[in-house]
């Protein structure tokens, strides 16, 4: 085992002060610990009132375009694989998380690309029509004037393994400039912190106005002192959790909650033909292995339209093949119990499903063996969305029309997000059209589902504009001040 990785990113006068948690990770024949940085209740209080003081006597007067140029220096220096800490991020967070070296290397560069420069201002006009207002008083097109002013102290509450995703509403607070307390994800305790670091060597004063810690969940404490304090609280994790902290928030407090999605793909028939099917099936397998569908816009359901030169079934075995190819460049992290006991039990029920149908049409056929680090069945008719289990395990769902599939998920609409589409232009919006009316928001080509755009609206919601608060100053009051100008005598 290496040297202890101290997590987190915490102000000077809280130096030295501070106990640690020390959690151990093991994978790949490897051990990293990390110490978890745990304030007690009087030093939350005193975090706290520092980053909220610091929000509003310098980060409020920053120009937005300094702040992007710190996070683009930031991004640019982890995206140097000669940079010292990139180099100990590919070495650090295969143990830490479970995923192959290489999956983490790819996802690293490919999720880092979105906090540069370009891609920042794509975000903040995707927003607002005039990102000027983050900085002041702008023109408003009714007439009148108006700005907008982020929460004073923004909490980000994290969850989950997969690397760096704290990043996205990290970057959000500090693009609205929010003075930020982040707490940190056991599963992924590391680059939160990394990136803060890299944050405040480029700008010390950006830097002092965020931190980042970590406290047990629903302890009292800590936790309590840090919920009273903040003005808006994001939140991620799996919705009983969510509805859990909802409770212990203040009634006057922001909340903005991100819980559990479920994803699924659509392959229209004119997508199967020959030439297109194996490397769509390779797109789709891609979908499926990175990150072991632990984000809430894998594909966890395949829905295969009949009428094509490449049949459900055929296309199913295309699938199976690339995801048992892709298991040797990127090896299944190894499963905890209860991960293996979900893939066994969504096995089961599909032999279940395929012994009782066996002399029926719309039956089930299971692809690969258990000992497989990955499982595909293909279900001969149509079939409501439900879970996998996880970690490479996917249906493929035979339908006569793609056009059938929204009545198929549309009941788990609380929980749909991600839908990868391989159709035509004109098919194309059609089902789109159809899924967003049962609450799908965001539609990707199949293949670059667990990648979403710089500036996607996560949720259907808008990053950027539920943090902030609008003032405007309205034409009356504008047209009254020129009555009291020196010149209006």
């Amino acid at each position: 085992m290496s040297a202890v990785e101290q997590a987190g990113h915490l102000p000077d006068f809280l130096s030295g002060a501070v106990g640690y948690r020390i959690v151990e990770h093991r994978a790949w024949g490897e051990t990293v610990a990390v110490a978890l940085p745990e304030l007690t209740a009087d030093q939350a209080t005193a975090l706290c009132g520092h980053v909220r003081a610091r929000a509003r006597d310098t980060l409020r007067r920053m120009e937005t375009a300094r702040i992007v140029a710190a996070i683009d220096r930031a991004s640019a220096c982890l995206l140097d694989r000669g940079y010292p800490l990139r180099r100990r991020a590919e070495a650090l967070l295969p143990v830490v998380t479970g995923y192959d070296r290489e999956t983490v290397r790819l996802g690293l560069t490919s999720y880092l690309k979105t906090f540069r420069k370009p891609q920042l201002l794509r975000f903040l006009a995707e927003d607002f029509s005039n990102p000027g207002m983050l900085d002041g008083f702008q023109p408003a097109a009714k007439g009148g004037l108006v700005r907008a002013r982020g929460p004073d102290l923004l909490l980000h509450v994290w969850a989950g393994n997969v690397p760096a995703l704290p990043l996205w509403s990290l970057v959000s607070g500090l693009l609205v400039k929010a003075g930020t307390v982040g707490k940190l994800a056991s599963a992924e305790p590391l680059t939160a912190g990394w990136f803060a670091g890299l944050i405040a060597e480029a700008d010390p004063e950006l830097g002092a106005c965020l931190a980042i810690t970590w406290w047990k969940g629903g302890a009292g404490g800590a936790e309590a002192a840090y919920l009273g304090q903040a003005d808006c609280v994001m939140a991620y994790g799996g919705n009983e959790t969510l509805a859990a902290l909802r409770a212990r928030v203040p009634v006057t407090t922001r909340f903005l909650p991100h819980g559990h999605r479920i994803g699924f793909a659509m392959v229209a028939r004119e997508a199967l033909d020959s030439r297109r099917a194996g490397p769509l099936a390779r797109h789709a397998a891609h979908d499926v292995v990175r990150y072991e569908q632990q984000g809430c816009y894998a594909p966890q359901m395949l829905f295969v339209e009949r009428g094509g030169a490449v049949a459900p079934d055929e296309f199913a075995r295309h699938l199976a093949h690339e995801l048992a190819a892709l298991a040797t460049r990127h090896p299944r992290r190894r499963l905890d119990a209860g991960e293996a006991s979900a893939i066994a039990a969504w096995r089961s029920g599909h032999e279940m499903r395929a012994l009782e149908t066996e002399e029926r049409s719309g039956g089930a056929t299971l692809l690969g063996d258990p000992a497989d680090p990955w499982s595909v069945v293909l279900l001969d008719g149509p079939a409501p969305l439900s879970p996998s289990g996880l970690n490479r395990s996917l249906a493929v769902v035979a339908v006569d029309d793609l056009a059938e599939v929204p009545a198929l998920v549309a009941p788990h609409r609380a929980y749909l997000q991600t839908a990868g589409i391989a159709a035509a232009p004109e098919r194309l919006l059609t089902l789109a059209d159809d899924l967003a009316g049962i609450g799908v928001t965001r539609i990707s080509a199949i293949g670059r589902m667990t990648a979403p755009e710089a500036g996607w609206h996560h949720d259907g919601r808008f990053s950027l504009l539920d943090l902030v608060t609008v003032t405007e100053i309205e034409a009356s009051a504008e047209a009254a001040a020129e009555g009291f100008a020196p010149y209006a005598d």
